[in-house]
């Protein structure tokens, strides 16, 4: 069915929610990624991966990761935290919602600081290419409290999901349990802030 129709319909929309673990930059030791399956805000699934950091690899990882899964079928929306994984490897939104034929919206905090973004990139390899596959995301889209890049579908029907899928504050719950889980499985417990 339709993703406008179920929304219309006010039935449950699956997302899968993708976050990466903390870690220690320069190790070069892969970064730990969870996929958390929620129907509305029911955890239901969970896929586990890995990208390099600061590496090129995401977009294949997680278009793997859901291609290999049995849970794509089930899937209306993919959640990104942000639009890069493991530092700066940047996940090329266009393409993975090509690839997994789904929405991809990449979830923000707060209003990115590009400033700030440009000066960090400029201290990787190949910084003109990733700046680039932040702006292929296309515009960053404010509707309170969510900030957001979607591709695959619209700005309007994007806030629907997330507030479809967002228990309470500011975060879907697909990515705060992600970012909860990440966090325990690598510092024993999980973190205060999600």
């Amino acid at each position: 069915m339709e993703l406008e129709k179920l929304l219309e319909q006010n039935r449950t929309i699956r997302v899968i929610g993708f976050d990466d673990a903390p870690f220690i930059r320069g190790d070069g030791n892969p970064v730990q990624v969870a996929g958390v399956v929620c129907a509305g805000t029911r955890f239901e699934g969970m896929l586990w991966g890995e990208v390099n950091p600061d590496g090129w690899d995401a977009t294949d990882r997680l278009s793997q990761m859901l291609l290999n899964s049995k849970f794509l079928p089930q899937i209306h929306a993919v959640l990104l935290d942000g639009i890069s994984m493991a530092g700066f490897n940047v996940i090329d939104l266009p393409l993975l919602a090509k690839q997994v034929q789904r929405p991809c919206i990449a979830v923000m905090r707060r209003s990115p600081n590009f400033t700030k973004i440009e000066h960090a990139v400029q201290r990787l390899p190949d910084p003109l290419p990733r700046l680039a596959l932040m702006r292929s995301a296309g515009t960053i889209h404010h509707t309170p409290p969510f900030y957001f890049q979607t591709c695959g579908t619209s700005a309007h029907l994007a806030a629907q999901i997330l507030q479809r899928t967002t228990d309470c504050g500011h975060v879907p719950e697909a990515l705060r349990l992600a970012h909860l889980i990440t966090a325990a499985v690598l510092k024993g417990e999980s973190g205060r802030q999600a």
